[in-house]
């Protein structure tokens, strides 16, 4: 098969993929799917003809993330000018650490850090983006870090003395990055929780002042825009000030919920972010640019250059004629991929009013859903909502609920219609869908109520799940 040939044939298997899809998932176990792959790699080449079966057995079995009935995890859908950037970024194959490797994509990159940090509020920010949220939160604590023990880059830090606050309902990055810094997971002090999952102002004070009391060292605090189950938003403008009278580093995990700054409506949800000195948001989340595509932003870009000057050693990269320009001056990485150049295409087609009116429209996709469970006999809400996180469960006074709604998943997620997550609010497991995949509408959110209420009801009378 010559090169062109190849080509329309991969094209035509994009094609189909996205006009064919009937089902979220064909479920197949682990077993099973070991069994009926081939994984081989062979010792002889078998040719570029042989790519397209398994590019299409590939195709049959991965989550049909664009599908409608995509609702388990926090992004979704797809974005026709972001998937151009995406091959177009893999196609040229450019490294974002010299602006001599990378020219177009450094400025690219530049214009969307400048243009976020605009919005968040950090007139003279600067940032990068990263390999994720998870990474965003690890640079922010590293900023954390270095202001309040600027030598530790060069003697060595003692993280054992070293405490952070978060809140209890935060994502498990933060004890990731402790332990990779070193901090250690007894020093991420779990700050409790409101009724709404947001974290506790009084709480946060008597546990900065408590470990003071026990000889350690407060850094810094991080704040959650949007919680992984609940989407519950910590009262940022609040924190802010705790953080200014500690002297703490204040760094926001706007990884889910940072595009609310993009609506009038919806950005007193961040009230406040302004504030903050560092901040990271994923845009492969709501705003649905194909994964990994997120920033770290930061307020004072010159925390972000120290901690990274590890690069000024590097003579054969750096050249001093563009100290300025050079991005992997600001990154923990050498090799980059080009994650700059699908965010700025699709930002370019629906600009910032494009973005506004998608999360609005999230938003009252998740409320409908919410009256949905609201007026329905059989369903309850198990939280109070502020984000598109709608959390639920079937509901029956005479059985184990808990057990009922793991049941309920299991079999919707194996029936290949929908995927909705589950999780635990306390000792409840819940169902969670989520709104962030721009192929959900009402019809499909009904269908799902439909399908969770008549699975429920099947489990009661004790119907054996068929696929």
């Amino acid at each position: 098969m010559e090169d062109t040939e190849f080509l329309d044939e991969i094209l035509r298997i994009i094609r189909d993929y996205l006009e064919g899809s009937t089902n979220v998932v064909d479920f197949v176990s682990p077993s099973s799917l070991r069994r009926m792959a081939d994984l081989t790699l062979p010792l002889e080449g078998r040719g570029i003809d042989s790519i397209i079966e398994d590019i299409e057995q590939f195709l049959k079995y991965s989550v049909k993330t664009n599908d409608p009935g995509f609702m388990n995890p926090l992004w979704g859908g797809f974005n026709l000018a972001a998937f151009a950037g995406e091959i177009i970024a893999t196609l040229s194959n450019n490294s974002m650490y010299t602006y001599e490797l990378s020219p177009y994509a450094t400025l690219v990159e530049q214009s969307l850090i400048k243009r976020m940090c605009e919005i968040v509020g950090f007139g003279e920010g600067n940032g990068t983006l990263t390999t994720g949220g998870s990474n965003g939160n690890m640079i922010g604590m590293m900023c954390a870090r270095h202001q309040v023990d600027p030598l530790g880059q060069q003697r060595g830090f003692d993280g054992q003395k070293l405490v952070c606050f978060v809140s209890e309902e935060s994502h498990y990055s933060v004890l990731m990055a402790a332990n990779v810094l070193g901090i250690g997971f007894e020093n991420v002090i779990k700050v409790p929780c409101d009724g709404d999952g947001r974290m506790r102002c009084d709480k946060l004070e008597e546990e900065i002042e408590r470990s003071r009391l026990n000889n350690q060292i407060p850094f810094c605090v991080v704040a959650t825009a949007a919680t992984t189950v609940r989407g519950a938003f910590d009262p940022i403008k609040e924190i802010a000030q705790i953080c200014s009278d500690n002297d703490l580093w204040f760094h926001v995990d706007a990884a889910w919920g940072g595009s609310c700054l993009f609506s009038a409506q919806h950005r007193k949800l961040m009230d406040g972010v302004e504030l903050a000195d560092s901040i990271c948001w994923d845009a492969h989340k709501m705003m649905g640019v194909p994964l990994v595509c997120s920033a770290f932003l930061i307020k004072r870009p010159e925390v972000l250059r120290k901690i990274c000057s590890h690069g000024n050693v590097a003579h054969y990269l750096f050249l001093g004629e563009a100290e300025e320009v050079d991005l992997g001056r600001i990154s923990l990485q050498c090799g980059r991929r080009n994650d700059a150049l699908k965010l700025f295409l699709a930002w370019r087609e629906k600009g910032d009013a494009g973005w506004a009116r998608l999360v609005e429209s999230y938003m009252e996709l998740a409320d409908y859903l919410e009256s949905l469970v609201t007026n329905h006999p059989q369903l309850e809400m198990m939280s109070s909502r502020q984000w598109t996180n709608v959390c639920i469960r079937f509901t029956d006074d005479s059985t184990d609920i808990n057990e009922i709604n793991r049941e309920i998943r299991d079999r919707i997620v194996k029936s290949g219609n929908f995927m909705i997550s589950q999780s635990n609010i306390g000792n409840n497991v819940i169902l969670r869908p989520v709104i962030a995949n721009p192929a959900v509408n009402t019809e499909q959110i009904d269908k799902l109520i439909a399908e969770i209420v008549s699975t429920g009801n099947d489990i009661l009378r004790g119907i054996p799940f068929s696929q």
